[in-house]
């Protein structure tokens, strides 16, 4: 996984940037002071790290690929960039005063090692801030009416919110909260539902190639087909239906907080 995702970290910046309001609700949701030092586990190219960073605090943030970690040593010299996975962070025992996790926890090896070194790291009280998606959001997303098979394959790796609330029990990680996400149509990060109000973004390849699901898990083909069927959908006004279909109040991403013990 790490060197597919080097290769991805090749181009990522094009269209992965740091989104303003899921910068603030990081930022507001780790309940932060100014001296305290804050860990970003799965970092990639270390766009919401910057951000945070760049609101004052000190930052940390691992990341498996050196592609990635190179990239972001590029933009910010002022967060230290370090090798490693959320299983083995390398960093010492309660020195975090709050870690964050965006999008990141369905490519880890073991959701409940994982908990349990963030879990390690952190300060008693300090808070872990995750940003993900759950099994039952995706599904709701119109994408897999066009891409079936590579929405199946991404929805197969999330893990469900049973798995996450035991995992940060058995980590002494106590839930404090979940807050629901619903994409904007200005949304500035281009993860994998970026077009849930803009379809024609997933007509790039640049676009494409920046989302793991399309770069890692799609069958060339299937995307093929299913653009071209979104193409004409979009070109015959038959898309604002089908998305109409897919409507709810799931949310389409989730905040979760946790406070360690």
């Amino acid at each position: 996984m790490t060197a597919r995702y080097d290769q991805i970290g090749i181009g990522y910046d094009s269209t992965r940037k740091a989104d303003p309001y899921l910068t603030n609700r990081l930022f507001e949701l780790l309940q932060t002071h100014t001296d305290g030092l804050y860990v970003d586990v799965g970092c990639g190219t270390g766009n919401y790290t910057s951000a945070l960073q760049e609101k004052g605090l000190k930052l940390i943030g691992i990341d498996p690929s050196q592609e990635m970690l190179a990239k972001a040593g590029e933009k910010n010299s002022l967060v230290e960039w370090r090798e490693g996975t959320a299983e083995s962070v390398g960093l010492p025992d309660g020195c975090a005063d709050g870690v964050v996790a965006s999008l990141t926890i369905h490519h880890w090896s073991d959701l409940s090692a994982g908990f349990a070194e963030i879990s390690r790291i952190l300060k008693p009280g300090s808070r872990f801030v995750l940003f993900t998606t759950l099994p039952e959001q995706t599904k709701a997303y119109w994408l897999n009416h066009y891409f079936p098979k590579m929405m199946a394959d991404s929805i197969d790796i999330l893990p469900t919110i049973q798995q996450i609330t035991d995992a940060l029990n058995a980590a002494n990680l106590e839930l404090v909260q979940t807050e629901k996400y619903f994409v904007q149509p200005d949304l500035q990060d281009w993860f994998l539902y970026c077009g849930k109000h803009e379809p024609e973004r997933y007509f790039s390849p640049a676009v494409r190639s920046g989302i793991s699901s399309f770069s890692l898990l799609s069958n060339r083909e299937e995307v093929e087909n299913g653009l071209q069927q979104l193409r004409e959908d979009i070109q015959q006004h038959r898309f604002e239906a089908i998305a109409r279909q897919h409507e709810n109040d799931l949310g389409d991403y989730l905040f979760i907080v946790s406070r360690k013990n």
